[in-house]
């Protein structure tokens, strides 16, 4: 029968170091047998757990002697504490506090990732473990796998428990079981230690502009909140490349710039270059603040480097503030295109706004009404006419809605706008100096809902809506800034504005006519479809052919989603005529399953020069990922210009992840070209030990140990 020798027993005579020393400190031990050998030796066998200041071992036998003060304990041993440190051991003698002495034929698993097994592991003092003749893992190690997929072996590590750190003496790296490099001293922090200066894995890449290259990053942490990573990159076509990261958490956000500086044999002779920066803060009142800055040296260098596709660089600072009622933003801006064919100094370089939207009830009207104001600022480099021009504006909105329920379930909307603008002009003699213009907007709108419930639960719903809109069908004519490309689509098929900003209003008599219908099946799937039309008293003009608003009646608008609980999403966005001549057609397909991951889409747009686009455009992209199990992944990714008949990006991806490493391969070309970009072959390799600094979860993927 267990016996339980509450504090009492061990105060008295298992314990008096830690009594002396902490007098409110308390003890358990559980064993099967308690005896007293010799009036000096405790002894405690079968099934012994002590506890004691967070600390928890359980061995076969211990026996105390109070002369000495040490503990003498038979194995099998387990000591564990609060900071993920386990110790295993065969046989031991520590002191009565655990805090120091010798464990024998030892392992130490820290943070339940790393194994450090060891012929001896002597405790110094609470902080330090000395351990001798180390083999070090953190594969899983039994019968069906006898040798790790990688070890460390040292005559001698020591880990400081206090600094979270390892220190290898004469350490010889393997991979399984050959051994691949002799380091004679090596310090790398432990699991438990999420951030730590020191070296990080080394990456390898190689590309046909390039050539093959290795970047080395090195980690700095700089105090609690911030730190820096530096990595040179060297590639055999004389590139030399030094990256940098900066990052820093604020008190109320977040600091972050990422750059790089080159000498390379693409561009002989020139410093190359790019900075990115992001700074985002929460201010008083509710108010949220962002700087983004970007610049870089070339067209060319962002895809030299993979820093990613951006053709279009932003720098601004901007404020914002949301509520339940308002909406208020500021913000300056600069932008620079490096797209091919796109001059910077006929480019709106320079932006300025300021937008204020207020939502209220009026007590009169009844319903809903808002307040909206903005004003804009925008300049342009050149100071030739037309192609330099210089916009100013301020524009104030007043709108309104009411809704009423009428018999039958018909729900009777009506809507109302006023939105007067203010323009001046600058470089541009085919207008004024300046422009007032005022537009109002009247609409009414009937909604009619169906429901249904049908005998297996499943609900159906279906509502023709119906809305008629008045604005005048002319007005002053204003540059347009902001509503150049048009889209067409379910969200704004009832819209009184379908331009997307405020220099262009939709004018003239016409009517939104359209039908939904939703389903929602207890089986687990769902599916929606939308259909409509605008029609036309008179046509404006205002539209180009391609976004399928053009003429007195617009092209047909038909969107459907389907979304199962097998992990299927479809959705596809159709424009067509009468005649089924299509002029937009998005299609996208996810499908998610335990094992795959697959992504489709497919994009059809008519040509049109209205919208910078002289040719159609025919697009197809995928992406999948796909579980080959043992340890094995697999992705792929494809974009294919079907007009051009030819792919514009491909890659592959393999990678091999177990408890104890991760290996990524990856493969990639783009095909496209221009003046400053040639097509690129990329090949990437990188390795990551599971163990070491917050490197990875435990126990991630396991191997299965079976006799």
């Amino acid at each position: 029968m267990r016996l339980l020798a509450l504090a009492t027993a061990l105060w008295l005579f298992a314990l008096p170091v830690v009594a002396q020393q902490l007098a409110t400190d308390l003890a358990t031990l559980v064993a099967d047998r308690v005896s007293i050998a010799a009036d000096t030796t405790l002894v405690a066998e079968g099934h012994v757990e002590v506890l004691w200041r967070g600390t928890r071992l359980r061995a076969s036998a211990i026996r105390y002697d109070r002369a000495t003060g040490r503990l003498q304990i038979d194995g099998p041993i387990t000591i564990t504490d609060g900071d993920n440190l386990i110790l295993l051991a065969d046989s031991a003698d520590l002191s009565a506090d655990l805090q120091q002495g010798i464990l024998r034929s030892a392992r130490m698993v820290l943070n339940q990732q790393l194994q450090l097994a060891a012929t001896e592991i002597n405790r110094v003092g609470g902080r330090y473990t000395r351990l001798s003749r180390v083999v070090a893992s953190s594969c899983q190690v039994c019968a069906a796998n006898p040798v790790p997929l990688w070890e460390i072996r040292a005559a001698r590590v020591v880990h400081d428990q206090s600094a979270h750190q390892l220190y290898f003496d004469q350490a010889q790296f393997r991979v399984a079981g050959v051994p691949v490099f002799y380091i004679p001293r090596l310090r790398m922090p432990d699991p438990s230690l999420k951030r730590a200066t020191g070296f990080l894995m080394p990456q390898f890449r190689s590309t046909s502009t390039l050539g093959p290259g290795l970047k080395l990053p090195y980690f700095i942490a700089i105090g609690d909140s911030r730190d820096l990573t530096l990595t040179p990159y060297v590639a055999t076509n004389g590139t030399r490349t030094l990256d940098l990261r900066y990052r820093q958490a604020l008190h109320s956000g977040s600091l972050q710039f990422d750059g790089a500086i080159t000498r390379d044999g693409l561009i002989p002779g020139v410093m190359r270059g790019y900075l990115f920066g992001t700074l985002t803060a929460a201010l008083q009142g509710g108010y949220q603040l962002r700087f983004d800055l970007q610049a870089v040296s070339d067209s060319a260098y962002l895809l030299d480097y993979g820093k990613g596709q951006v053709d279009r660089l932003h720098s601004g600072l901007s404020v914002t503030r949301t509520s339940h009622t308002s909406y208020f933003s500021a913000g300056l801006n600069q932008f620079t295109s490096i797209r091919q064919g796109e001059d910077n100094a006929t480019l709106p370089g320079q932006v300025g706004e300021l937008t204020l939207h207020r939502r209220f009830r009026p007590a009169i009207l009844g319903g809903e009404g808002g307040f909206w104001f903005q004003t804009y600022a925008l300049n342009r480099r050149s100071a030739a006419d037309q192609v330099g021009r210089d916009t100013a504006r301020a524009s104030a909105r007043l709108d309104w809605r009411r809704n009423w329920t009428l018999p039958g379930g018909i729900n009777l909307s009506a809507l109302g706008a006023l939105t007067t603008d203010f323009y001046a002009i600058g470089q541009d003699s085919s207008f004024p100096a300046t422009i007032v213009r005022a537009t109002p907007i009247a609409a009414v709108e009937l909604r009619w809902p169906w429901s249904r419930t049908g005998a297996n639960g499943a609900s159906q719903v279906i509502e023709p809506v119906a809305q008629l809109v008045y604005s005048p069908a002319d007005g002053p004519l204003v540059p347009n800034e902001d509503s150049v490309l048009v889209e067409f689509d379910e969200g704004n098929l009832f819209a009184l504005n379908r331009f997307p900003g405020s220099d262009v209003t939709e004018r003239g008599l016409r009517a939104n006519l359209g039908v939904g219908w939703t389903r929602f099946d207890p089986a687990g799937w769902s599916a929606s479809a939308t259909l409509g039309r605008v029609y036309r008293l008179i046509d404006p003009g205002q539209f180009s052919a391609g976004s399928g608003l053009a003429g007195a009646q617009s092209d047909w608008l038909a969107a459907v989603e389907l979304q199962t609980d097998g992990g299927i999403s479809l959705t596809n966005r159709a424009i067509f005529d009468s005649d089924l001549n299509f002029s937009r057609d998005e299609l996208r397909l996810g499908v998610t399953t335990d094992r795959l991951a697959l992504s489709t889409s497919y994009l059809w747009l008519v040509a049109d020069a209205a919208e910078n686009r002289p040719t159609a455009t025919s697009e197809w992209a995928m992406a999948a990922g796909y579980d080959l199990g043992n340890q094995w992944s697999g992705r792929f990714n494809w974009r294919y210009d079907d007009q051009a008949q030819r792919a514009t990006s491909a890659g592959l991806g393999l990678a091999y992840r177990t408890e104890c490493v991760t290996v990524d391969l990856s493969l990639s070309r783009r095909f496209t070209a221009s003046t400053s970009v040639a097509p690129t072959t990329d090949f990437g390799l990188s390795v990551t030990l599971v163990g070491f600094g917050g490197s990875g979860e435990a126990g991630a993927v396991r191997k299965s140990c079976r006799r």
